[in-house]
């Protein structure tokens, strides 16, 4: 604190300052006082003095003392009181985060029945937020019905704060929300107290027990079904208990079968259902009972049972074990067999009568096989001369007259009519049995449509209609055979020509149907078809009313058609109205083009040489037919390069095959000593005769018969009535290859 002299020098220099002194009194006490010093100036600004205030300071200082004072407690309470909030802060935040994770809904109110608090939940469930809810009467929020009556349920919160206890509500309370919807809820409502007791208001819990209310209805359904099926199962069912074997429950099946009431069963021994003389499978059951294991027997274990008349009868039994309470049960299953037993009797006396009835058909479909092979052996030995004769007479010379050929032509077109009719009762037949097998590989489309087109050609221009092939826009390929495919089409084709108008039309298309499959149609220009024709297109020997046509026909031709379409896995069908022609149409499986040249792309040196350029050489003809060794002398006698040789029987063909070693041999197979199969492996066992090519020339014509005499090893399988030009190729090609085996 500066001196006095300070305070001068400070005021003489025009600076004006207030101190804190502290002063001594008289007494020795001391008192603060505030002073001040001013200088004291004349008019000429001389200083002449000093002038010194002193204040006494005492009370002020106690003033201030006790402010600091009072400063100092608020400060200590504003803390306090900051702790406090914080954590009154920290409570609520932590009261939020539980009424807001907890799977209630909470609603508060105060003593008067208005909202004081609703977490989301709560919000959730009534529709109200919390903003809206405060301050509202609870009954407002809360909107409580029962979901039997529909009438409004008195809420609990009015009791609850009347009489400071809990109360619940009614079993199928509704709440309604304020947008209508409503939900199955459970709730309970309990008081809340000051810290004197007393009632201030009520917390509201309540929850969502839609999926609840679900699940009991789920196994009170379920218990109903089970519960049904156990009264309306056939099968009886008995639990008891292990060990005393006391029975516990049964089914109305279980009492019927025994001839006890429900009331009679339980409480008696399992064992009194199992009479004295099958007292060996009941102790069965006593060891069971009293084994410790986990026992479970299938349905099938035979016993003999006892009802209460006295009257056994034999069941099938199962066991199953289960645990209730702590105690073991086992549930059995009962089947009463003894109409069972009949039946099984009666069915194997039905399947000995079925195995006698199939050998049976197996008899008559070999018969049948034997008998349309036979059929076909004996209608072709007789055509062979007829149309092989007719066809030398033909090519022949001198020239026939206009009379003498119109006449073999009718017998000629008779006898490939009669041919034509054998082959489809054969294809029929052995379609009918299964056993036609396919050769499926990928087919040119195109290839197949030009064969077809140039064999009915001459057919379209006899009756005078106009072809039209229309050109493919792609090389499409169909896996199927080859052959029937032809067969299929040269059929649809002679029917749209044969009953076509005068000077009609006859158009052929080939177009994809989709990514997998690839149509051809054949459409006419004829009369049309009925709708009633058309579902009769399909059946044998059906010809439609054509009868008495002048086409000839079967009835056959369209069923083999559509058995062949279907075994390569295609389909046939037909469009046609009267008056307006028809349509028919196959559909076979598309894939792509094999990965080998076609046999359009065979280079000229490999095919077969002209005929004039094969070496002479000695053909072999074993044939016990005079007809049929007639014919082929006449074919070979036209001949320049073949000299023909013939054996009536095969031991005899064998002879000359050894001494004369002829170039070819052709072989009959029904022979009188020896089929032709049996001559054709003495023949390959020889070194003499081994490489010499042999082709079968037979009336077994069936489709297996051709494919067993390839397997054996015939050079070539030529079926009767012979096809001349056919028999020609097949002998040039032999003569070739025994020309390189030399």
């Amino acid at each position: 604190m500066p001196g006095f002299e300070a305070l001068v020098f400070k005021a003489s220099r025009g600076i004006e300052d207030i101190y804190e002194l502290t002063y001594i009194r008289k007494d020795g006490t001391r008192f603060p006082a505030v002073v001040s010093v001013t200088a004291l100036r004349d008019a000429q600004d001389a200083i002449i003095g000093y002038l010194l205030i002193g204040t006494d300071n005492t009370a002020r200082k106690q003033i201030e003392a006790e402010r600091q004072l009072l400063l100092d407690i608020q400060e200590r309470t504003s803390k306090q009181l900051q702790q406090s909030n914080h954590i009154l802060q920290v409570s609520e935040e932590r009261l939020a985060v539980t009424l807001n994770s907890i799977g209630d809904a909470v609603i508060t109110t105060d003593a008067e029945s208005r909202v004081t608090l609703l977490n989301p939940l709560a919000e959730k469930l009534t529709g109200w937020t919390k903003a809206e809810a405060l301050g509202r009467p609870v009954d407002e929020v809360f909107h409580i019905i029962n979901q039997e009556t529909r009438l409004p349920s008195p809420i609990p919160v009015k009791e609850t704060l009347a009489n400071g206890t809990i109360q619940g509500l009614a079993n199928h309370t509704i709440v309604i929300a304020r947008n209508g919807s409503e939900c199955a809820i459970a709730d309970s409502c309990a008081p809340i107290r000051d810290r004197d007791g007393h009632v201030i208001g009520a917390v509201l819990v309540f929850r969502d027990v839609t999926e609840e209310y679900i699940v009991q209805q789920t196994l009170r359904d379920n218990a109903a079904m089970v519960q049904t099926v156990l009264n309306t199962v056939a099968d009886g069912l008995i639990t008891f208990i292990a060990g005393s074997g006391k029975i516990e429950t049964s089914n109305p099946a279980a009492e019927k079968m025994f001839g006890y009431s429900a009331e009679e069963l339980v409480g008696q021994d399992f064992n009194m259902l199992i009479p004295e003389i099958n007292r060996d499978q009941s102790n069965s059951f006593q060891e069971l009972q009293v084994c410790d294991d986990e026992q479970d027997t299938p349905l099938g274990h035979e016993v003999l049972a006892k009802r209460k008349d006295g009257s056994t009868f034999v069941i099938e039994m199962a066991l199953s074990e289960m645990w209730l309470h702590g105690q073991r049960y086992f549930t059995c299953i009962l089947r009463d067999i003894t109409e069972r037993n009949e039946m099984d009797k009666v069915m194997q006396q039905n399947n000995i009568d079925l195995k006698k009835a199939k050998s049976a058909a197996e008899k008559a479909n070999l018969a049948k096989s034997d008998f349309l092979s036979r059929m076909s052996h004996e209608l072709r030995t007789p055509l062979n001369a007829i149309l092989g004769f007719s066809q030398l007479l033909e090519a022949g010379s001198p020239s026939l007259t206009v009379s003498q050929a119109e006449r073999l032509h009718q017998i000629t077109k008779a006898g490939w009519y009669l041919l034509e009719l054998i082959n489809e009762i054969l294809d029929l037949a052995v379609i009918e049995s299964g056993k036609l097998s396919l050769s499926r590989e990928p087919v040119s489309l195109i290839d197949v449509m030009h064969e077809c087109q140039s064999m009915i050609e001459s057919q379209a221009q006899k009756h005078h209609i106009q072809l039209e092939f229309r050109p493919f826009d792609h090389s499409w390929f169909a896996n199927a055979d080859r052959t029937r495919v032809k067969q299929v089409l040269i059929n649809l084709l002679s029917n749209a020509i044969k009953y076509n108008s005068p000077h009609g039309t006859v158009v052929v298309e080939c177009n994809a149907i989709g990514p997998e499959h690839i149509r051809i149609s054949i459409k006419d220009s004829g009369s049309g078809l009925s709708s009633k024709k058309i579902g009769q297109l399909f059946q044998p020997f059906n010809r439609l009313g054509q009868e008495n046509g002048t086409e000839e026909g079967t009835g056959m031709g369209l069923v083999v058609a559509k058995q062949l379409v279907e075994l390569m896995g295609g389909t046939i069908g037909v469009k046609s109205s009267v008056g307006k022609g028809s349509q028919f149409w196959i559909e076979l499986i598309r894939c792509a083009p094999p990965n080998y040249a076609t046999r359009n792309s065979i280079p000229a040196e490999n095919a077969p040489p002209a005929r004039d350029d094969i070496k002479a050489g000695t053909l072999l003809y074993v044939e016990d037919n005079p007809a049929n060794l007639m014919l082929v002398e006449h074919i070979i006698g036209g001949l320049s390069h073949v000299n023909m040789l013939s054996a009536r029987d095969g031991h005899h063909g064998i002879a000359l095959a050894r001494t004369r070693l002829p170039e070819v041999i052709l072989m009959d197979i029904n022979l009188p000593d020896i089929s032709g199969i049996e001559a054709l492996k003495i023949l390959r066992k020889d070194p003499a005769t081994k490489h010499i090519p042999v082709l079968a020339l037979s009336a077994n014509a069936m489709q297996h018969d051709i494919e067993r005499g390839l397997e054996a090893g015939f050079f070539r399988y030529l079926t009767k009535p012979i096809k001349v030009n056919e028999f020609l190729n097949a002998l040039d090609e032999a003569l070739e290859f025994s020309k390189t085996e030399q």
